[in-house]
């Protein structure tokens, strides 16, 4: 038999686009309200995908788009981690 394994999909909330969950990087809010960024996509709590791209990160910043769907307010810092992540990925490629 051929062992495939299904590749698991997520939507960019700022993009809409389905891409394979390695591809995005995931935020997450914990119970206690704070926010932050999952490398390994699985700390616990609620969770959001954004594209790997600095165009994705700044449309969601502009728009407020991870706070409405984390329901917390999300500071400046969260995005600038996201756009050094992002930016470090693209010197390292």
């Amino acid at each position: 038999m051929n062992n495939q394994r299904k590749v698991p999909m997520r939507k960019c909330i700022a993009t809409q686009e389905m891409k394979p969950k390695k591809e995005l990087v995931r935020v997450v809010r914990s119970k206690e309200g704070e926010v932050s960024i999952d490398l390994t996509g699985k700390k616990s709590g609620r969770g959001a995908y954004l594209n790997r791209t600095k165009e994705a990160i700044l449309l969601a910043k502009k728009k407020n788009i991870l706070a409405s769907h984390l329901e917390v307010a999300v500071d400046d810092h969260i995005y600038d981690e996201l756009l050094a992540l992002v930016e470090g990925e693209t010197k390292a490629n």
